[in-house]
This record gives C-alpha cells, structure tokens and sequence, in this order.
C-alpha cells in the first residue's frame, strides 16, 4: 500500500515558562512561546493547538526561522497533558508476542486504554508504584493524532496524523496479570513518559524507524518499527473505526521484545535505576525510576508474584 506523506516537519514541545507549561516551536537555536509570538492563548497548549487546525500548524511553522531561547531538560513538560483518550496496543511486535505465550501474529490488534493521571515528563521521574516489585519497561513509538476522524483508511491516515513521540509504556507486570484485563497494571500514575517533542512528518516513514531502550546503560531493546504487526496507519485506521480520534489523542503502538519480564533472568526497575529510549529522528526520553508513595499501613492488595513472562 502507499502511504502518501507530509511535506514538512516541525518540532513542537511542552516547555515550563515562568511555572507554566507552554507550547513552543523549535526554531533556531532553541524554541519559541507560540501563543506569546503569535498573540494567541489558544495557542499555548497542544491539544487546543491541534484543535484549531492546519492553519495553527501553518502559522506556527513560519516561527521556525526566528531566534529562539534554550531550555534545560528539566524544563520539558509531557508534550500534551490533557488527551481526551490515550489508547494503547499490545503484542505488536512479534518476537515481544512470543516472549508473552501468544501467537506471532495475533488476528485481532490488543486494546487496552491508560488514564491522563499515568503521563509523566520526558526527562521527569519515572514513578515505581510501591505495591509492585515488578515494575518493567516497554519502549514505544507513540501517535498525536491531529485532524483525526472516524471511518479512517489508512492511507488516508498521514493527513490525520499531527506527529509522532517516543513513549516508555511502564508496567506492573505483577497487577498486569493478576486479571484477565490490563487495566490495573498499566494505570499507576507518572508510568508513561512521552516527549521529549512531537515531530511531524517530513517524507518521514514511521514504519521504518529504530528504536531502542536501555536501563542504565545497557540496552535490551533494539527494533525497527517495521517489525511492528499491525502498522501505525492500520492502527489509526482500527481504532477510528471505535470511536471517533480527536486533536491530542495519544496512541501507543506497542513495545517489541525484550521487556524486563522476557530476559533470563527477569529485569525490574528499581529506585535510582535510568531508564532511556531513543527513536530514530524523534530523539530520547531518559527518566529515573522513583519510590512511589507508600500506604500507612500493609497494604491488604498484594497480586501473586509471577515469574513467567506469559500473559
């Protein structure tokens, strides 16, 4: 199938300014306060951004010319906060597919859904729910959608598409499996990191990007988003036919093999450890992994600790 692509890229990301999250363009040297530029308050966040149409897009990409101002990393804020959905695939790459027991190439896609509460900075801490001590890492390519729609097809799915963010899919594996669902395992709050900037298209082809996750140095995930079984214009052109996509949602296309849980022996994440994944043309998210609150008391939920990687 041929998918036709976007003339023109752009880099956006959600800075803190003077204490508040703004949306900014990247121009040169550094980035630019969109809203401020352009008078537009409507401006300053992404999802009313996207919501205010290809004109937005237009007129913020005329500011990449101009002089912008340097941020530290500490600044970025979660490219979009506020999604109306985030919606999630699992089991898309093949070899993470039978690292989990399942067929290599599932007939239906996996769906699951996380809350706004999970998302997390891209350079923030990575928050390990205290109820867990199996707490793994699943590095991800992640959808924006911009115009978006229902009754999608995919090859019409590029024109929908705002860009495309790096995500760390964080997940309790332990509360994962102790259901038939993967609600609870996948909605600890501050377990899903994206940014560090939403990319738009430039002739850019999502389905033929690498990307690897490493834990303190080391990397144990490293594929190419090709291997993915159902491709990100499938994916959008699945879930429009669910529910209408609207500006600001996020979509998770699924994390290839190698996750913690996979390795002999497993691999947790733990206070202190750095976790990293890096997505050609889209750069690196890097978050330390933090305790997370603690009840007063034992707590009486506690799932049974599995040791196999079979979901």
């Amino acid at each position: 199938m041929i998918y036709v692509y976007s003339k023109w890229l752009m880099r956006l990301a959600n800075i803190n300014i003077n204490g508040s999250p703004r949306l900014c363009v990247k121009g040169q040297n550094g980035y630019l306060d969109i809203a401020s530029v352009l008078q537009n308050e409507l401006f300053s966040d992404l999802r009313s951004f996207l919501e205010a149409g290809k004109g937005a897009l237009e007129a913020a990409k005329q500011l990449e010319t101009l002089r912008g101002q340097k941020y530290d990393r500490a600044a970025f804020a979660p490219v979009i906060t506020d999604p109306g959905r985030i919606l999630c695939l699992g089991l898309n790459y093949q070899d993470h597919a039978l690292q989990s027991g399942r067929p290599s190439k599932p007939p239906w896609p996996e769906v699951f859904m996380r809350n706004k509460n999970t998302i997390t900075a891209p350079f923030g801490e990575l928050v390990k729910p205290s109820v867990t001590d199996q707490f793994d890492f699943e590095g991800e390519l992640g959808i924006i959608i911009g115009e978006g729609g229902r009754f999608i097809k995919a090859a019409e799915a590029p024109d929908k598409v705002a860009g495309f963010v790096v995500i760390n899919d964080a997940t309790a594996r332990d509360w994962q499996k102790a259901a038939s669902q993967w609600t609870c395992g996948k909605n600890f709050d501050a377990t899903f990191p994206l940014g560090p900037e939403l990319v738009t298209l430039d002739e850019m082809d999502p389905t033929n990007l690498t990307l690897k996750t490493s834990v303190n140095g080391t990397t144990f995930q490293s594929a190419n988003t090709g291997e993915m079984i159902f491709n990100v214009w499938e994916i959008v052109e699945f879930l429009s036919g669910i529910c209408r996509l609207a500006p600001g949602d996020v979509i998770a296309t699924g994390t290839p093999g190698n996750v913690g849980m996979a390795l002999n022996p497993p691999l947790f994440l733990n206070n202190g450890d750095i976790v990293s994944v890096e997505i050609e043309n889209l750069g690196t998210i890097t978050n330390m992994v933090s305790d997370g609150e603690k009840p007063a008391e034992p707590w009486p939920w506690k799932p049974k600790r599995i040791d196999s990687p079979l979901i």
